[in-house]
């Protein structure tokens, strides 16, 4: 069976979903600047990190976690060419493969985050509150994401659009940003083991 190409006019400017998300992802960039320099803020002024009585970071399972994060920016990548090129089925597996694996991610990563919440809590140390802190704000970005993909994969299920290719692209971005600070946060996290 073959897929029915979409001929998608090519536009002269970016379109303002576009845009708009690229300011919403720079105002996200400084959101995780501040949270980031302020765990190496504390980091620099405690005598031992993490506190004493706080177990040791994983450092494996979270750096695996955050390649597999950042390895569905190759699906999301093909799908939005796919759907440049007016293949929108194509493009919908695409982001399906990339939302399964980021699900599989998500979920992953809350059973941990629910795990750590057993031995230590945000409330017993700086340490923990901006590990958490650090954690929470990454792991609701991949659920707004995961929620904006399934929209998208819906939507691509009855053809493309204009409209749609704008959300392909915006989408695209958003992920791409969000893989960049799921390793950055990893890292960030991992380094306590140092």
């Amino acid at each position: 069976m073959t897929e029915a190409v979409v001929p998608v006019r090519p536009r002269a400017a970016s379109s303002n979903g576009w845009w708009g998300m690229v300011g919403f992802v720079a105002t996200e960039a400084t959101l995780f600047g501040v949270l980031i320099g302020t765990y190496l803020y504390f980091r620099v002024r405690a005598v031992h990190w993490p506190p004493p009585g706080t177990p040791e970071p994983k450092v494996l399972l979270p750096l695996v976690l955050a390649g597999i994060l950042a390895a569905t920016s190759i699906p999301i990548f093909l799908g939005s060419r796919a759907a440049t090129a007016g293949l929108a089925r194509r493009a919908q597996a695409f982001f399906l493969v990339a939302l399964v694996v980021q699900s599989a991610y998500f979920g992953l990563q809350v059973h941990e985050m629910a795990s750590d919440l057993q031995k230590f809590t945000p409330q017993q140390s700086s340490y923990g509150s901006i590990y958490y802190t650090l954690l929470g704000a990454a792991h609701a970005h991949v659920a707004v994401g995961i929620l904006m993909s399934a929209w998208l994969a819906l939507r691509l299920a009855t053809g493309l659009t204009r409209y749609r290719l704008a959300a392909v692209r915006a989408i695209a971005f958003y992920w791409y940003a969000v893989s960049v600070i799921g390793v950055v946060v990893a890292l960030c996290l991992v380094s306590a083991t140092m």
